[in-house]
């Protein structure tokens, strides 16, 4: 069975994106090669990215632009290759190389995708998405890069999730520019 995980940056007040939804706060850290290094790294590993509304139309505006690929070129590469579900009731259109668009029942749809064969998947950004596939069980592993910020006010991915849902602490790694990765797996 195909696996689904979260790759979030969080804040020291667990929150994934501003009020306003931004997540610039996510890039201001001071130069860590080691860290550049785990990211060009992570976005090498392949699989599908399960992506919201907000979070495709973001990364589709960056990721295959000439800018990003003069910025960080590994990235920007391995983001057009990655195959891209998005899960919008709004969009007509998905236009990102290698990109399909699903409406209707997000959980539905990702625990048919975990049944078929094919590579893992991500999510990426996504709030309402992880809301929901957390909510339904279907999410494998979240993996947090805990970073030393507080924004004070903002968004965090599990608005919607009424019942306690207990994770387990699977690894750890830090980083000198001071993030964090936390990486959980469900209790049950």
């Amino acid at each position: 069975m195909r696996r689904v995980t979260v790759f979030n940056n969080i804040t020291l007040d667990g929150y994934f994106a501003d009020a306003n939804g931004g997540i610039g706060w996510a890039h201001g850290a001071p130069n860590d090669p080691e860290y550049d290094a785990f990211v060009a790294e992570n976005a090498r590993g392949g699989g599908v990215l399960l992506l919201g509304r907000v979070t495709y139309e973001l990364m589709a505006s960056y990721w295959p632009t000439p800018l990003a690929t003069q910025q960080n070129p590994v990235v920007a590469e391995r983001m057009s290759a990655l195959r891209k579900v998005v899960f919008s009731s709004t969009l007509k259109e998905a236009s990102w190389k290698n990109t399909t668009l699903v409406n209707g029942d997000v959980a539905a749809a990702v625990r048919k995708l975990k049944n078929e064969p094919g590579a893992d998947m991500a999510i990426l950004g996504s709030g309402s998405i992880v809301s929901q596939l957390a909510r339904a069980g279907l999410i494998d592993e979240y993996q947090f890069v805990l970073n030393p910020v507080v924004l004070g006010q903002g968004r965090t991915m599990f608005d919607g999730v009424e019942e306690t849902l207990n994770l387990k602490l699977t690894r750890t790694r830090a980083f000198a520019n001071g993030k964090v990765l936390l990486c959980y797996a469900p209790t049950a």
